[in-house]
Order: structure tokens, then sequence, then C-alpha cells
């Protein structure tokens, strides 16, 4: 399976960080990729790690001629603003 690097997929997904005391770190998740999320330290690193993720969420679904779904989530106040 060859990935892609982050710079070569398209980055249209929209990424959520929080952090949670829960998990004593910060959770970034991808609302459009079905269970894809990471756990990091920092916000900086909890992205690093989901974006390593979604390339190999996105890798698996090619690799297996799954549907990859299209960017759709718009967070609320997007969502208001228009």
């Amino acid at each position: 399976m060859r990935l892609k690097k982050a710079t070569e997929t398209k980055s249209d997904y929209h990424i959520n960080i929080f952090f949670s005391k829960e998990d004593a770190g910060y959770i970034a998740d991808i609302p459009d990729l079905k269970s894809c999320s990471a756990w990091g330290k920092t916000p900086q690193e909890a992205l690093k790690q989901v974006l390593i993720a979604r390339d190999l969420w996105l890798a698996s679904m090619r690799e297996h001629g799954k549907r990859v779904p299209k960017p759709r989530y718009r967070p609320m106040i997007y969502q208001a603003a228009v």
C-alpha cells in the first residue's frame, strides 16, 4: 500500500481538536471519516497524528475498493454565517 503524504492529500476535511481531561491530552477527530481520531499531549501533536490517521484511513478505503466520503461536515458556527 502506497500512502500519500499529508501535503499530497486534499485537506478539505474538517478537524476538531479539543482537550480531554479524562485522556489527559488532546483529541483530534475528523467527523466525515468514521472513527478517525488521534491523541496527543499538545494540540499540535494531536493534529500531526490525526493527519497520519487520515492518510491511512483514506488509503485503506481505496485499497479495499470502498467509497471515500466527500467532505461535508461544517461546524454550526460556519453554518450560521451563511
